[in-house]
């Protein structure tokens, strides 16, 4: 998630100190803002790393690349509130995947209800949030699917729920090939070498192969 800066030197969070708001009036009141909705209460992300926006930016280009080729649904980028249903919170994600099937959760400036898949791109002062909260909400909530990407610790993580609806660490098979649940036919493997092969193979409906080398060591590694 985006990293808080604060407004004084005092200030641990972006948190607004102006009581409690409805989440309709949130709405239209931080409409298009990098803003949470927790308990009623607004907590504001007002800026993000170069690498966090480059990051960002590659996954949002290939994924979207896919998924609109092979009519899968849609993909969408912070700001873009997702309204819990089991719990009285709004949650902000660096990415966001909706598939077709669940398109109908998706209104003009917020998601009503879980995305199939949600990346969290951890920075320094969201790590804990990313790794605590915001994975049991979205574990509770029933996201399909959860990504974790630390560039500082040089970490990519994929969690699915079991079938206890618990998130549990996915690992890639015999092939080290790590196989989406959320996205049909996505995978993601090590074996080619270059971006652009694998924004190439984006295009086909046979799947989108991404490298992880480039995305970890670009990335992660630079």
């Amino acid at each position: 998630m985006l990293e808080v800066t604060p407004k004084n030197s005092s200030a641990t969070s972006g948190f607004v100190p102006k009581g409690k708001i409805s989440f309709e009036d949130f709405l239209v009141e931080y409409d298009g803002q990098f803003a949470e909705w927790i308990d009623g209460e607004v907590f504001l992300d007002m800026s993000a790393s170069d690498r966090h926006q480059d990051l960002v930016s590659f996954l949002s280009s290939i994924l979207r690349c896919y998924v609109e080729e092979n009519d899968l649904g849609v993909i969408r980028t912070a700001p873009l509130v997702m309204k819990m249903q089991k719990t009285e919170r709004g949650r902000e994600s660096d990415l966001l995947f909706v598939s077709k099937k669940n398109l109908d959760r998706l209104k003009k400036n917020y998601l009503d209800g879980a995305a199939d898949l949600v990346i969290e791109i951890i920075s320094p002062e969201s790590r804990g949030r990313d790794r605590g909260d915001k994975f049991y909400e979205y574990e509770k909530e029933g996201v399909k699917e959860y990504w974790l990407i630390d560039y500082e610790r040089k970490q990519a993580e994929f969690y699915n729920p079991d079938k206890k609806g618990i998130y549990q660490l996915s690992t890639p098979d015999e092939n080290n090939i790590f196989h989406s649940r959320a996205v049909k036919n996505l995978k993601l493997e090590r074996r080619m070498a270059l971006a652009k092969k694998a924004a190439d193979s984006a295009r086909s409906s046979q799947g989108l192969e991404i490298d992880l080398t480039v995305l970890i060591f670009k990335y992660l590694f630079a």
